[in-house]
């Protein structure tokens, strides 16, 4: 089974991938890591070098051809605009979503020029946000709400989550 992660840029992913999927006997996937490691270069390059749309089929190819078991996958944000992707993740497991607020992304992400976050010309990290969420929610089987800076509470709420399935198959 896969428990895929999903959310915001900023909300956690690729650390609670890591912490949990080691703490659950269980291997961490980062979708990111996967695709810098094809190009060898960083996100932010690769979509510098090709584009924001090359980008996208790319991050759309990576998800769509992942397989594996037993595997905590951390995506990257933009996830959840792949419909055929994401439907193929829910299908191999179930699709945890990190909620965190608006203000929280913010300050968290800081200048995230360096982070490989997609927008398009003149789009707010606010309209991003917005247009994000409602997508997150409409894949999510879990939300858990990440927001603040509780996170050993955040971590036994998506580990009690994936535990809770785990014990019912």
């Amino acid at each position: 089974m896969i428990f895929t992660l999903i959310g915001m840029p900023g909300c956690g992913k690729s650390c609670m991938g890591r912490v949990v999927s080691k703490k659950l006997g269980m291997k961490n996937i980062d979708s990111d890591k996967l695709i810098e490691a094809k190009y060898g270069k960083k996100l932010f390059e690769i979509i510098d070098e090709y584009g924001t749309e090359e980008f996208k089929k790319i991050e759309e190819d990576i998800l769509l051809n992942y397989d594996g078991d037993n595997v905590i996958l951390s995506t990257g944000g933009s996830a959840v605009y792949y419909p055929r992707a994401m439907e193929r993740l829910r299908s191999l497991g179930k699709i945890v979503y990190l909620y965190c607020s608006y203000d929280v992304i913010k300050e968290r992400l800081g200048d995230f020029s360096k982070r490989g976050v997609v927008l398009r010309e003149g789009q707010t990290l606010r309209d991003l946000y917005d247009e994000r969420t409602v997508l997150y929610k409409k894949y999510a089987d879990i939300i858990v709400d990440c927001s603040g800076n509780a996170y050993p509470r955040y971590q036994a709420r998506v580990m009690a989550a994936i535990r809770g399935v785990l014990e019912s198959e």
